[in-house]
């Protein structure tokens, strides 16, 4: 590879992690329990990223990150046999500036009884839930992420946002 190519694959290289970095973090947490681990695991796949060939994942990068990511937290949690909290609530507990302490405390609760709800579905419903809403990945990235049809990505959504809905109210 010349010289002004390596320049224009560091380039890529850079704005794909610029873009999508913080998302994997978050992702990696949630699945590997921990923020050091998720920022290594974010790592390790942006050094896997440095040996593909960018033409090869035009159009599927996002689901191919996604991909490398769980994988990668799933095999180091499992090697280390770590347990992962998936209810912890990620909402904000303190009013910002400006908000209605009592409207910040109902919106507070509203979101901790989300996130018990969301606790209890099956891990498969939190998953994709987490990727189409946290992550804004579409029905098919996350089929591609997880090997399932987006018939039933679909189905796994539908299915948990009525759970939710049904518990809620």
């Amino acid at each position: 590879m010349n010289e002004t190519a390596q320049r224009g694959g560091s380039q890529w290289l850079e704005a794909v992690m610029r873009e999508h970095e913080a998302s994997l973090v978050r992702y990696a947490t949630r699945i590997s329990g921990g923020a050091e681990t998720a920022r290594d695991i974010a790592q390790d796949v942006f050094l896997r990223l440095c040996r593909e060939d960018p033409a090869e994942l035009n159009g599927r990068l996002r689901p191919w990150l996604y991909a490398v990511c769980r994988n990668r937290a799933i095999q180091l949690r499992r090697k280390n046999a770590w347990t992962v909290s998936v209810g912890e609530s990620q909402n904000a507990t303190e009013p910002t500036d400006g908000v209605d302490p009592a409207q910040a405390a109902q919106n507070a609760e509203a979101g901790s009884q989300v996130s018990r709800v969301l606790a209890e579905l099956p891990a498969n419903q939190q998953e994709v839930l987490r990727l189409r809403f946290e992550h804004g990945l579409s029905y098919k990235e996350i089929a591609a992420v997880l090997d399932l049809t987006v018939g039933n990505v679909g189905v796994l959504i539908h299915n948990a946002i009525k759970t939710i809905r049904k518990r809620i109210e």
